[in-house]
């Protein structure tokens, strides 16, 4: 196999070499092979032994960022591939299977990256599904796309593919008689609303917006990320650190891209009591803790009055003994990590912090999991 993609990575090599040796250009044209087009329909013409495979004349961009693929008929097996290919890529090879290249398959809901070995990925996909793929980012200088599908406007999962000067390619492959999609190069992907979901949408001149976030009993500075103010912790996805009451964070974790479940929750001791939860028998043990009431105007001063800020941290450390949790982070329903936090009066609400144009999330304050 290796053999085989070093041969096919020569050729692409040697064709790019003759064409400006020649200052050949040649106008973009769309490819395909096995197959039959008409209009947006593709239909597999071959004999279910060969593949047949379909390439766009342009490549993903940040213009045309994403593209989709309605199954008309699944035919006798359903071996319709969704993917992105580099530009010379073979066409009588399924999308995923050679290098540069990404798929995802229906039959089986695999996702092939650069392998003809798939790995499981996503739900198979039948007549009338519609597969869409499309590029979150590139990062040029490490020669890596990030490249997402979705199925039926819900995204699936992300894979990071390596890159090429000409970009990635939307391709279409088919194996079986009687498989027909129509493609849709102008599609346009946006999240769908859930009614149990909430949308946090930010832009950088707006990050004023971000309300309803409080914690002892004041309103947390709106522009300070979660983690940066005392008595707040917070996992960042844009570095994989832990914050935990200052602006310098420790590592913690992975990296976080879209399409990855980050999760926060709060494990409490046995012998934890809520406030408000005691009974008249608990009365005595309560007055013998230390009172939180120093907390409520200290947490969140901004950065005028360190004198005081100094004065409120040590009260609020005598405060917090005995009432402290232990939050833990989640990334894609794995545990990453967890962090001793004192809690203020008032308890710690959850939040989200975003800083950059375009950011957009999906909050969910009551996952089935846990």
């Amino acid at each position: 196999m290796d053999d085989i993609n070093l041969h096919h990575r020569f050729l692409n090599w040697r064709r790019r070499i003759r064409e400006r040796e020649m200052g050949e250009v040649r106008p973009a044209q769309e490819r395909f092979m096995r197959l039959l087009k008409n209009g947006d329909i593709l239909s597999y013409q071959g004999n279910s032994d060969e593949v047949g495979c379909y390439v766009a004349p342009q490549p993903l961009s940040k213009g045309t960022c994403y593209f989709e693929v309605t199954i008309v008929d699944t035919g006798l097996r359903g071996t319709i591939a969704v993917g992105l290919v580099p530009r010379f890529y073979r066409l009588d090879h399924q999308p995923g299977w050679l290098p540069y290249s990404v798929a995802y398959h229906a039959v089986n809901g695999k996702l092939y990256n650069g392998n003809p070995l798939g790995q499981q990925f996503g739900p198979q996909c039948v007549r009338g599904d519609r597969i869409g793929c499309g590029i979150h980012s590139e990062n040029p200088a490490a020669g890596i796309t990030t490249v997402f599908f979705t199925k039926n406007g819900r995204e699936v999962g992300s894979a990071e593919v390596p890159g090429t000067t000409e970009g990635l390619f939307p391709a279409v492959g088919m194996h079986s008689l009687g498989e027909v999609a129509r493609v849709d190069l102008q599609a346009q992907w946006l999240l769908e609303e859930d009614e149990s979901m909430m949308m946090v949408d930010s832009h950088e001149d707006d990050w004023g917006r971000l309300f309803d976030v409080r914690a002892s009993g004041t309103d947390y500075p709106k522009n300070r990320h979660p983690g940066w103010s005392r008595g707040s912790v917070a996992y960042h996805a844009d570095d994989g650190k832990l914050f935990h009451g200052s602006g310098v964070g420790d590592a913690f974790g992975p990296r976080c891209l879209k399409g990855d479940i980050m999760g926060c929750g709060i494990m409490f001791p046995r012998d934890y009591i809520l406030d408000g939860e005691a009974d008249g028998d608990n009365w005595e043990r309560l007055e013998d803790q230390p009172r939180l009431e120093g907390i409520q105007n200290v947490l969140y001063l901004n950065d005028e009055g360190e004198e005081e800020e100094e004065e409120g941290d040590m009260e609020m450390e005598r405060g917090q003994e005995g009432r402290k949790v232990a939050v833990f982070f989640t990334r894609n329903g794995k545990l990453m990590g967890r962090r001793e936090v004192g809690v203020p009066l008032g308890g710690l609400y959850p939040t989200v912090g975003m800083l950059s144009s375009g950011e957009k999330v999906k909050v969910d304050l009551h996952p089935l999991s846990g």
